[in-house]
């Protein structure tokens, strides 16, 4: 079955099988990447303000291990975590396709959530008063609507990839297609775009394949929220002011509930590895924390350019680094007065430390608020998705940061961002206007704040059986 098919389909109303009318949350987690527990944490957030209200959150087996395998959280009785099918049929022989997986899920997605939907019912004997599910699955909109209940939908990134994917038509219209679009146009007609170009835009937008799952899914999603009671993300009003407010004209409720990382409970990982030990011996803002995520990993030539700038440049280094086979015969050992390299480590800690004066990042859009709440400016090197976007916003938009010339890493390249960001008068300027947005992320979140405001508007929504509609 195609994507496009799924919004032909036909999803029956629940059986009224269940009386009361306390509140019943179903949650669909998109099971890839980093959504599944950044979604789960507001959930955790959600049933702690909200102990009446049951949540019903599905995700798939393989995500729901990687999420509680070293959880952070206290098990609370008002979560109840199943497992959803992952769309991959007994037998079934992979055929090397690129987002097989996701294809995969997404086609068995509306009936297996439908089936769970009926085993929440049946098993909590509450009636489903809200569904809440990652962006991505823009199929609730109509779920919802058949229920009767209300669609509220996480996003996982920026304000400003979601505006892109609500505006995809739009840019087509007015700027081009394919082969005959300027890839260095500035989408100057979409508020608070000015100096986004056409480049920056995630590829699935209107540069890449526009038939694969992933693009169809997204611009899909972009026409679909509009018709969801809410739309919330991990970012703050502040940052975006131009963004939020127009998206707030074209949504019915869009909400900045973050940064995450300032209103949730700390990890509770141990730093096995001694990150933290180790950057107390360091000058302040004296070292730069590499780390490019879960998901993206530089090609090995790019991590030798980045391993021979680190050294040339005797900047002391902490890099997050899982398989370290690809750097240079002897940087270890040569190194090893001034920086180390582990294969995890505790990203939002290290990021905290007032050793870290630079954080080498690839831009994912959890990397770039926790890089805002440290204060630590950034040298970015995108890869694929919202990054580049992100990437353009921390350059030119919030001058925090820098990309790599070319969003590609080399030696002199990375040396001279190094030297921009520790030594001149650019990089000093770029500190002052991070710490300016971590003030302003902090107040954000504090009880009269924006974001603490949105996320009790967040709670009222999601947990108030009027919303109910049967």
């Amino acid at each position: 079955m195609h994507l496009s098919t799924l919004a032909h389909l036909h999803i029956p109303a629940m059986p009224p099988t269940a009386t009361t009318t306390e509140p019943h949350v179903v949650v669909f987690a998109f099971p890839f990447g980093t959504h599944a527990a950044p979604l789960f944490s507001v959930i955790h957030r959600l049933a702690t303000f909200s102990p009446n209200a049951h949540f019903s959150f599905f995700n798939t087996s393989e995500s729901n291990t990687s999420i509680f395998s070293a959880s952070k959280y206290n098990t609370l009785p008002n979560i109840k975590v199943s497992d959803v099918c992952d769309g991959i049929r007994e037998g079934y022989t992979f055929l090397g396709k690129p987002q097989e997986k996701i294809e995969l899920f997404l086609e068995a997605a509306p009936e297996s959530f439908r089936k769970s939907i009926k085993a929440a019912v049946a098993e909590t004997g509450r009636k489903v008063t809200c569904l809440l599910t990652d962006a991505f699955f823009w199929f609730a909109a109509e779920m919802a609507e058949e229920i009767r209940v209300d669609w509220v939908a996480f996003w996982t990134s920026s304000p400003a990839a979601v505006s892109a994917h609500f505006y995809t038509d739009f840019i087509g219209e007015n700027f081009g297609a394919g082969d005959t679009m300027e890839k260095d146009q500035t989408l100057h007609l979409i508020p608070g775009f000015s100096k986004v170009q056409i480049r920056d835009l995630p590829e699935e937008v209107l540069l890449g394949n526009l038939e694969s799952i992933f693009s169809r899914m997204l611009h899909k999603m972009g026409n679909m929220l509009p018709r969801a009671a809410a739309v919330f993300l991990n970012s703050f009003e502040e940052l975006d002011p131009i963004i939020i407010n127009d998206l707030n004209s074209k949504f019915k409720r869009f909400l900045c509930t973050g940064p995450f990382n300032l209103v949730s409970s700390p990890s509770q990982v141990p730093d096995t590895n001694g990150c933290i030990a180790w950057l107390d011996k360091q000058k302040p803002a004296s070292v730069a924390y590499v780390s490019f995520g879960s998901v993206a990993t530089p090609p090995p030539k790019e991590l030798v350019a980045l391993a021979e700038a680190l050294e040339a440049s005797k900047v002391a280094f902490l890099w997050s680094l899982k398989d370290s086979s690809h750097l240079p015969k002897g940087f270890l050992d040569r190194t090893k007065s001034h920086g180390i390299v582990l294969p995890w480590a505790p990203q939002v800690e290290i990021l905290a430390h007032t050793a870290i004066g630079v954080f080498i990042t690839h831009c994912g859009w959890n990397s770039v608020l926790e890089s805002i709440v440290g204060g630590v400016p950034m040298i970015c090197r995108p890869f694929f998705g919202d990054q580049k976007l992100n990437g353009r916003m921390v350059e030119d938009v919030w001058n925090i940061g820098l990309r790599v010339e070319g969003e590609v890493l080399t030696k002199n390249g990375v040396i001279d961002c190094l030297d921009q960001i520790f030594s001149q008068e650019k990089g000093k300027i770029r500190r002052e206007n991070i710490k300016t947005l971590q003030e302003l992320a902090k107040r954000a979140t504090e009880s009269n704040g924006s974001s603490s405001k949105n996320f009790i508007a967040l709670a009222d929504l999601v947990t108030n059986t009027g919303n109910y509609k049967n």
